[in-house]
């Protein structure tokens, strides 16, 4: 199965981030991507986290929705919305949510960022709880490609990528792809980013997929880039640095099974 990870630099109006999104995915579906993932926040990084609280949706209605229903349906792909903001049980917080959408336009699974970012080097400081409530629950979903093969996907979100103990619960569930839509600082993913990412392709034998912002956003902030595809031994396929556009890589069942086969480090777990 051909899949696609869109980087995005996202701006702080929404119709234009939905603009861009939609000529990513357009190029996606020409390039033969089946699945395509945005990036967390595609829909807007605004001037301060409190911009979050006026485009936030109920879940099932609003334009953000809306929008990635009718680009499923009219490319034929599978689109993972990166992040948008969703109602959450107060007024004061949102819900930050990767919505998974059909080929048909229908949202087939949600899941809420579990962990929320927190950082201080004295020069930048970011506290998602302030704004963002967090979600409880893993969630996996099953997606059909085209040649009739099933593919198990793993949703998580960018600071999740630091909590091992999710993936794991996501293996254990038999994932076959580990999804980690982002919006990574430039100082922590300079530091941290890939080697997080194979660590989580490695340690659970499965593909990863991130998309991910990268770059200099009209609100000041520098996001890390680097959207990639990572093989389940941990090979990088293919990766973007900085800047719009896509990151493309095919998965493959067989070379999946050899990896799983030659190390079966997944059926020696004791803990």
């Amino acid at each position: 199965m051909k899949v696609a990870a869109l980087q995005m630099v996202s701006a702080t109006d929404l119709q234009a981030n939905l603009a861009q999104a939609l000529e990513l995915l357009r190029e996606a579906h020409t390039q033969g991507a089946e699945l395509a993932a945005l990036p967390e926040y595609f829909c807007a990084m605004g001037w301060r986290d409190q911009d979050k609280l006026q485009l936030r949706e109920a879940f099932g209605q609003g334009p953000i929705q809306d929008f990635l229903s009718r680009a499923a349906r009219e490319l034929q792909l599978w689109i993972l919305g990166g992040t948008l903001p969703l109602q959450a049980d107060d007024a004061q917080h949102v819900l930050n949510s990767s919505l998974l959408f059909s080929p048909s336009g229908e949202c087939v699974e949600r899941y809420d960022k579990i962990h929320l970012f927190h950082y201080d080097n004295g020069r930048e400081r970011y506290a998602e709880a302030a704004v963002v409530q967090a979600g409880t629950q893993p969630v996996t979903c099953d997606i059909q490609s085209r040649d009739g093969q099933n593919w198990r996907l793993g949703l998580s979100v960018c600071y999740d990528l630091r909590f091992p103990e999710l993936y794991r619960q996501l293996s254990a569930r038999g994932c076959d792809l580990l999804l980690v839509p982002s919006a990574f600082t430039h100082v922590t993913g300079h530091a941290h980013w890939e080697v997080l990412l194979r660590a989580r392709a490695i340690e659970n034998q499965a593909y990863v997929l991130a998309p991910a912002q990268g770059g200099q956003h009209e609100n000041g902030r520098r996001t890390w880039g680097h959207s990639l595809l990572i093989d389940p031994w941990g090979k990088v396929l293919a990766q973007r640095p900085e800047g719009a556009g896509l990151v493309l890589g095919e998965l493959s069942r067989s070379s999946l099974a050899q990896v799983r086969q030659q190390l079966p480090a997944l059926e020696h777990r004791v803990l």
